[in-house]
């Protein structure tokens, strides 16, 4: 039976060096975005 050291993400495309920072930033973006939207709509 092979176990794997690490989880695999499916793809390598990032600028990030960790889950967790793109994740924040990812949150952030899209705070920003909903709060536009109620500011502009």
């Amino acid at each position: 039976m092979m176990q794997e050291d690490k989880f695999d993400r499916g793809t390598a495309l990032t600028i990030f060096s960790t889950d967790r920072h793109e994740d924040l930033v990812a949150l952030g973006l899209s705070l920003i975005i909903a709060l536009l939207v109620y500011l502009f709509v």
